[in-house]
């Protein structure tokens, strides 16, 4: 019961059929459970084959959009819906996508999953995207909130620290979640810590979380910390948490949900330690279990049901979007 959803990967998928029949295993344990995938196209895409289209990166169309405006969001708005429609036409409901960081040139780890550095591109485009996504019963999550685009280290391996000002901030990296607030499904931290605003990282900022994404950006969806499986996730303070504390800190500081990824493996051990301590946390009035934070999961899910991949093929709006992304 304390399990809100589950996240797939490229391991997990050898083609279509067994991707799907994994799904609806899934589902008959927990018919309401969230099945959600890491795919926003160019090198972050886990179902590549058997069928599924290969989607640009971000950085093609925020250079197409350069050259073209016009057509860029258009193209935008068929990847969305490629991306989507693929996706819930085998059981997904939804993915981490799309990314709202800036490219300023010096990320790796965000590198051409940026769709450029200009806030003012990133929002039209990402609004495209997810307009698209939208039309194939899906909505989007926008990531990592403040901004990852600038600081260097990689948050998977090292704790990012980005020393710049909050107005400094505000003005650039969070413009675009201030104009897609209404339009993101939900919002997806950065492991960062932006040390001149909070000393922890923004995942587990109260601070970040509650006094600027909801209270001043109004966003009313749902908050999902990124992996606290990274190795720079958990350090807070200069402490470095257990699996079972992260969660307990990210949920604490407003996270609706927290993500613990690659822990399925040799047994599960560490997911049960998780899961026994949130249920624990629950009894002792450590944690408490939030009707607003379900009801913003289950915003997340597709409300209505998507078509076969047989249906899908032959569509119309499908066969058009292919041909858009054919052209970039």
């Amino acid at each position: 019961p304390m399990t809100g959803g589950v996240i797939l990967f490229g391991r997990n998928f050898k083609n279509r059929a067994q991707v799907t029949k994994l799904i609806r295993a899934i589902r008959a344990v927990r018919p309401n459970i969230i099945i959600s995938v890491d795919h926003e196209g160019g090198r972050v895409q886990r179902f590549k084959t058997d069928g599924f289209a290969h989607l640009p990166s971000m950085r093609t169309l925020g250079e197409l959009y350069t050259k073209n405006p016009l057509r860029a969001l258009k193209v935008a708005s068929q990847v969305g819906y490629v991306l989507a429609a693929e996706l819930r036409a085998v059981g997904v409901d939804y993915s981490y996508t799309p990314v709202l960081d800036l490219d300023y040139g010096g990320s790796t780890v965000i590198g051409d999953r940026a769709f450029a550095s200009s806030a003012t591109d990133v929002a039209v485009l990402a609004k495209a995207l997810l307009h698209g996504m939208l039309q194939a019963g899906m909505v989007g999550c926008g990531k990592h909130f403040p901004g990852h685009g600038f600081v260097v280290a990689d948050s998977h391996v090292d704790m990012p620290v980005d020393t710049r000002g909050l107005k400094k901030i505000l003005a650039d990296d969070v413009l675009p979640y201030a104009h897609l607030a209404q339009d993101l499904g939900a919002v997806m931290p950065a492991h960062v810590i932006f040390s001149q605003v909070d000393k922890r990282p923004a995942g587990f900022s109260p601070r970040w979380l509650g006094e600027v994404l909801r209270d001043q950006l109004g966003f009313a969806g749902a908050i999902i910390s990124d992996d606290l499986s990274m190795q720079g996730a958990r350090q807070i303070e200069g402490q470095q948490l257990s699996m079972r504390d992260g969660v307990l800190a990210a949920l604490q500081a407003g996270c609706d949900l927290a993500l613990v990824c690659n822990q399925s493996l040799n047994g599960g051990q560490v997911l049960d330690d998780v899961l026994d301590g949130l249920s624990e946390a629950v009894v002792k009035g450590w944690c408490e279990l939030n009707d607003a934070s379900e009801l913003r999961r289950r915003a997340l899910m597709p409300s209505a049901p998507a078509p076969s991949w047989k249906a899908l093929m032959r569509s119309a709006a499908y066969m058009q979007a292919l041909e858009a992304l054919a052209l970039v």
